[in-house]
């Protein structure tokens, strides 16, 4: 530099400009300053979203030989996999191929050191059988939030020299996309930094790239006539899992309507199968530990607001004693904790704003999700209105210290479900999922249930509290069309989204896995980066060229698998005598909702899901219109994992009598009932029929009771 330097003052004494030469030089680059500090970064491959689906792109453009710019808006990458959930979700994991698989794979390798086993050994963390995994794959679906970080930076780094990643960058909500046309020429941040390049790619969990460079979209669920489906819209009958066991008040005062509602529940729910702006609920995947070295006790957050708890406090004062919420072990004696029962982890209906809101209110969103989950934490391991079996449960486990240890230990990540979905050329529906309709342009595939966390409580017409919008039917694994991860032609024809691609409310909730989102981002760089070399849009490259080339990167495109076996269901009114089904029963426990195994009446059946051993029994209590002798038959639909020896306690006007079922059996009397006996009955509510889980060993199901006059 000194030498330089010299060169350069001995080169300016020798040429002697002029002042006048020196002052016009000195105005001319004094205008050319701004325009050369607002010169826009760029790149082959703008990528916005340093998701998962973000990093894969970016991986993806690199290892075809071009240049990408990865922005993420926040200090930290890998969005929801490196956010707490390291329960992955999937379905048939032969679905899942390309660089999504290299992942896990990298997860296999990493816990088969020793040396990564810090609070017990493999073994011990395998004889669990652990979600996902059998211990004797090269993939591993479960891991630390710290290590999905570690393996994601492991892979980012051989591809450094062509990847630039950028972060704490937001895109301008007002004037952050620059179009010529249908292209974007660039993006610019909140900063004002700009970036350029052919082709753009949006991989957020929210699709504010794709909305502001024009592209339609939809918020909420559509209504069930829009694409010909049966499972979108408001789901009131549908929606059995993750509910109330017990009848709870929704009122301010107790039984006084005029005293409103508890915050948090609506009037009523909306018509039944229309659309609406609503979204299934948001949470945050807390990472937990139940190693007292390594464990945080709940603490109460300083703006704790009691009325918002009001309801999980009359909830488990009616006697609903479920622990609520779904801890799944990962290695290293720490949990995935996620959402279940009534009341738990879902900040539900609180977030309906979230997909379009400005980032301002964005952020009192996400900070209402925290406050409630850490608040509903301490409610449930503190409060003295709480029974000492639930607080024993919640103070078992606390948040890990080890685990987002610049987020004081707190997920960096808010669980965003579902936001604005693309409506593209090709809207993927729940006709996919089921495999009526396979398109022949796939770009990977899916197989998760489609699923949908609740997305609101509201008030019965009997004047107790529900929840709405939950929805798990299966799947079988499909393709996902090119179609849907990229505009239409006449809204922008360099931008692919993998994330919030085009995808009905129902069928999103089977795609939306971080797997698939990973697929999904490498395949859209590989789309990407063929545009760029064949001089085309997005809309223009040639599929099969694109199929040729994910095929080459392991990319699974379709593959057959068995078809769903279509679920007989019985309606109550077509069956003779008396009948109660699961949904009219007083339970506790049963939470686990099935629709697989054909032969069940009403809407499905529930099931133990061969836990809780003790905990789970279901009373079914007829008004029987008058005294008699009536045959009692209990509908279930057998098959080899349930349980052989299911306690049924019947309470007749003679007393109580005890007996058992093995439902490994087909039942021997007509639509899977199965006759347990002849009994004498008063009239009205005197008798009942009770099945527990007691001292079983397998599947208990739990579908219906049936009393039959008998002459």
């Amino acid at each position: 530099m000194v030498k330089t330097a010299l060169s350069l003052k001995d080169l300016a004494l020798e040429t002697r400009p002029s002042l006048s030469t020196m002052i016009r030089s000195f105005i001319g680059t004094c205008l050319l300053l701004p325009a050369l500090l607002s010169a826009a970064d760029s790149a082959d491959v703008i990528i916005y979203g340093g998701s998962s689906g973000g990093i894969t792109a970016a991986i993806q453009t690199a290892r075809m030989g071009k240049t990408a710019i990865l922005i993420e808006p926040t200090q930290f990458l890998g969005g929801l996999t490196t956010g707490g959930l390291g329960a992955t979700d999937i379905g048939n994991k032969k679905a899942i191929g390309g660089m999504s698989r290299e992942f896990y794979g990298n997860i296999f390798k990493y816990y088969s050191d020793a040396a990564n086993w810090k609070q017990e050994t493999q073994e011990a963390y395998f004889a669990r059988k652990p979600h996902g995994n059998t211990g004797a794959e090269d993939t591993m679906w479960t891991f630390e939030p710290h290590v999905a970080s570690e393996i994601y930076d492991a892979m980012l780094k051989p591809v450094l020299d062509k990847v630039t990643i950028i972060k704490g960058e937001r895109l301008d909500l007002k004037k952050g996309v620059i179009k010529d046309g249908a292209k974007i020429t660039k993006i610019i941040m909140e900063s004002g930094r700009e970036f350029a390049g052919p082709m753009f790619i949006d991989a957020t969990y929210e699709g504010d790239l794709m909305a502001k460079a024009g592209v339609g979209y939809h918020v909420g669920r559509e209504a069930n006539s829009v694409y010909g489906e049966e499972l979108n819209g408001v789901q009131v009958g549908h929606s059995r899992s993750h509910q109330f066991s017990k009848n709870v008040d929704p009122y301010v005062i107790p039984g006084n309507p005029s005293s409103g509602l508890l915050p948090g529940i609506e009037k009523d729910p909306g018509v039944e199968f229309s659309g609406d702006r609503k979204v299934q609920a948001y949470n945050f995947r807390m990472c937990t530990t139940d190693d007292a070295a390594n464990r945080r006790d709940w603490e109460k957050p300083a703006d704790y607001d009691e009325r918002w708890f009001e309801l999980a406090l009359r909830n488990v004062e009616a006697g609903d004693d479920r622990i609520s919420w779904a801890p799944t072990w990962m290695p290293n004696r720490k949990t995935d904790t996620n959402n279940n029962h009534a009341i738990s982890t879902d900040f539900i209906g609180q977030n309906w704003d979230y997909p379009e809101a400005d980032y301002e209110t964005r952020a009192k969103i996400w900070k209402a999700h925290e406050d409630w989950q850490k608040g509903l934490m301490w409610t449930y391991a503190h409060h003295p209105r709480v029974p000492k079996k639930i607080q024993e449960a919640f103070q078992k486990l606390g948040l890990a210290k080890d685990e987002f240890t610049d987020n004081d230990n707190w997920p960096r990540q808010l669980y965003v479900r579902e936001a604005r979905r693309m409506i593209g050329d090709y809207v993927m529906t729940e006709k996919n999922c089921k495999r009526l309709e396979v398109v022949e342009d796939s770009v990977g595939m899916g197989a998760y249930n489609m699923d949908s966390h609740n997305i609101q409580r509201y008030v019965t017409k009997e004047g107790f509290v529900r929840n709405e919008g939950d929805v798990q039917v299966r799947s079988r694994p499909y393709p996902i069309s090119y179609r849907s991860i990229r505009p239409k032609a006449t809204e922008c024809t360099n931008l692919l989204v993998p994330l919030c691609l085009s995808a009905s409310h129902i069928s999103y909730g089977s795609i939306r896995m971080e797997p698939v989102f990973m697929v999904m981002g490498q395949s859209a760089a590989t789309a990407a980066v063929q545009a760029i070399e064949q001089g085309s849009t997005v809309q223009g490259i040639d599929y099969e060229k694109l199929k040729a080339r994910l095929l080459q990167d392991g990319q699974m495109l379709d593959f057959e698998s068995p078809p769903i076996a279509e679920a007989t269901s019985y309606p109550k009114a077509s069956l003779l005598g008396i009948v109660l089904d699961d949904e009219d029963s007083d339970r506790v426990g049963f939470d686990s909702e099935g629709r697989t195994s054909a032969g069940f009446v009403e809407h499905g059946y529930r099931h133990d899901g061969d836990a809780n051993k003790g905990h789970s029994h279901a009373r079914f209590t007829p008004e029987l219109p008058k005294a008699g002798r009536y045959q009692i038959s209990i509908s279930y639909s057998p098959n080899a994992n349930r349980a052989e020896a299911v306690p049924v306690t019947i309470h007749h006007a003679d007393g109580e009598t005890k007996t058992t079922l093995n439902q490994k059996k087909k039942p021997a009397g007509d639509k899977n009932f199965q006759a347990v006996g002849t009994f004498n009955f008063e009239a009205g509510k005197t008798g009942w029929v009770e099945i527990s889980n007691e001292g079983t060993k397998g599947h208990v199901i739990l579908d219906a009771v049936q009393w039959l006059p008998v002459k």
